[in-house]
């Protein structure tokens, strides 16, 4: 089987798959007893993201495998694809969702105390629902209080492969978005939105969301 061919079913089948694809499921595309092996898989991805250097287009991987997507500069001009924005995440949502994200594993409680007002529980349930945040243990204090954390979900959509990948909060100004996928609040309650339309999704009120983490970090 040559290398030609094997690039070219690894790329349609990310462009086809709509989600991150690991070594293996990619491997898995393949008659058993053709089955390219590990290092001619990432040969081929290697020589898929140099392909795509200079494009509108690139290779990033996250927690879950590879995924094609729209380089975040053009999301802009892509998200004019679909005029209609779908319902924007609040405030308060966010906050909680930094505080997660960067204080994790964390309780309601240690939440509460940093932003100074009590978690709506229809926040987490959001999130949960949202599969971003999910329950990771519990404090060994009076109570057992569960303990909070982000998951492989949380870090497929921001485009991370671990949390380590999360960027300081300080360097979070030079940043023009999160990731072209995000839907961002602006509504004083969390609403519930539908899975982006595709990976150019125009990231919506960025400076806000900014400021947003920034006044967590500045409590905290």
């Amino acid at each position: 089987m040559s290398e030609h061919h094997i690039r070219n079913v690894l790329e349609a089948a990310m462009l086809a798959a709509g989600k991150p694809m690991s070594a293996n499921e990619l491997a898995q595309l393949f008659d058993e007893d053709g089955r390219p092996d590990k290092a001619a898989i990432g040969a081929a991805l290697a020589e898929l993201a140099s392909h795509y250097e200079d494009r509108a287009i690139e290779l990033k991987e996250t927690a879950s495998g590879w995924r094609i997507q729209v380089r975040s500069n053009y999301a802009r001009e892509i998200g004019r694809l679909w005029p209609e924005r779908p319902q924007k995440y609040s405030r308060a949502l966010l906050e909680t969702l930094a505080l997660i994200a960067y204080r994790q594993p964390i309780t309601r409680a240690e939440i509460e105390s940093v932003r100074g007002v009590a978690v709506n529980p229809n926040i987490v349930k959001t999130l949960m629902e949202r599969e971003w945040v999910r329950v990771v243990g519990h404090r060994d204090v009076p109570g057992h209080p569960e303990l909070l954390g982000t998951t492989k979900s949380f870090l497929d959509y921001f485009g991370l492969r671990s949390i380590d990948e999360l960027p300081p909060l300080a360097e979070l100004k030079a940043m023009v978005d999160l990731n072209p996928q995000l839907d961002l609040p602006v509504a004083d309650e969390p609403a519930l939105v539908g899975e982006p339309e595709a990976a150019a999704s125009e990231l919506a009120d960025a400076s806000e969301a900014v400021d947003a983490i920034e006044a967590v970090d500045a409590k905290a």
